[in-house]
């Protein structure tokens, strides 16, 4: 399912037009995002939670030259299924 095909469940769950369906779908990516831009965690219960974890820099190997390089540390975010949708899903 890509974007497209959810603002189109989402439409059709609701009885929405696309058009509205679409700024729904929209306001919440973007309220995720602003929220785990700033640090902050998002926890749908029974869905799962949005998050943020640091990574720590670190060494590797260019796979083509076998040099030694430096990955730089990063802020990366992760989702966690909460127990509804796991069950949903088995």
């Amino acid at each position: 399912m890509n974007k497209q095909d959810l603002i189109g469940a989402v439409a059709d769950s609701s009885g929405l037009s696309k058009a509205d369906a679409s700024k729904a779908v929209e306001a919440v990516f973007d309220a995720i995002t602003g929220a785990l831009k700033k640090g902050d965690e998002v926890r749908l219960v029974g869905f799962g939670t949005f998050a943020v974890s640091q990574r720590k820099a670190s060494t590797g190997r260019n796979p083509r030259t076998g040099e030694t390089m430096t990955i730089k540390a990063s802020t990366q975010p992760k989702f966690k299924a909460g127990k509804g949708l796991k069950d949903a899903v088995n």
